[in-house]
């Protein structure tokens, strides 16, 4: 059996060749991808050999793994992997998607290949149906409200006001266009996830932007770009070599009418 991995940590990808090596030897690795856009390149390329199996972790370095089911079709089972036990995995369970969470331990990777294993190939057909609407479900399932401590009390944030979130030594934070931060109990990665993102981009691994809150733009170093915000932030937000295409798409995208 082809199997494909799209893990962007090196350590992850290194443990679940491992194991499965031990638990499958028969499982031929094709590839290791590491982004979004090395993903799309992949299932594009039309003499390349296809999997029959996908290891796919969620959050990649580039975005969510989701978006590449935007751009190329993907008809083999998907395990997807995880360090969250969040959102994503409770509309797993309900669609009895298969999901590992990290650290990815032996017995945990024997059940999900012996489940997809057993699947007849109508359930095949129905499983990769069931990964699709999740899929879509998750896209249309953004939040525009967060509760957020403040003092004694809990108070409701929309996203509307804020320009954009932060996170410095494991804490997140959300800034306010009236310059006021709040701690978000969510992981940048989370909120990656919940957030419009024609409204909201992850610029690095520290800042997720606003696009109304963004002023105006510098090249910086290394054909890098450099944000200035509508207020001021905690440190200088760069935008990679790699992830300026996909930032200026995202600022010129037109915005649908209210």
């Amino acid at each position: 059996m082809n199997v494909l991995i799209i893990e962007d940590e090196t350590a992850a990808a290194v443990n679940l060749q491992a194991i499965l090596k031990k638990v499958a030897p028969t499982y031929n690795v094709l590839a290791i991808l590491e982004s979004i856009e090395e993903s799309v390149d992949y299932f594009s390329e039309p003499n390349q050999t296809m999997p029959d199996l996908v290891f796919m972790d969620i959050h990649l370095a580039d975005g969510e793994s989701f978006h590449i089911f935007d751009k190329v079709q993907i008809t083999a089972p998907i395990i997807f992997t995880t360090a969250y036990d969040e959102y994503a995995l409770r509309a797993f369970k309900v669609n009895s998607i298969d999901y590992i969470l990290k650290p990815i331990k032996e017995e945990d990777l024997c059940r999900a290949i012996e489940k997809l294993a057993q699947l007849s190939g109508k359930e095949r057909t129905e499983y990769h149906d069931r990964v699709e609407n999740m899929v879509e479900t998750s896209k249309r399932e953004n939040q525009r409200v967060f509760l957020v401590h403040y003092k004694d009390k809990i108070i409701p944030l929309a996203i509307d006001d804020v320009a954009f979130f932060y996170t410095s030594n494991e804490k997140v934070s959300a800034y306010t266009y009236s310059g006021e931060r709040y701690i978000i109990d969510r992981t940048l990665e989370t909120l990656q996830s919940l957030l419009p993102t024609d409204e909201f981009f992850r610029a690095n691994r520290q800042f997720i932007v606003a696009r109304k809150a963004v002023k105006d733009i510098a090249v910086w170093f290394g054909s890098r770009l450099a944000l200035n915000l509508t207020l001021e932030t905690p440190e200088r937000i760069i935008i990679s070599k790699a992830r300026v295409p996909e930032f200026k798409q995202w600022l010129m995208a037109i915005q649908p009418s209210n």
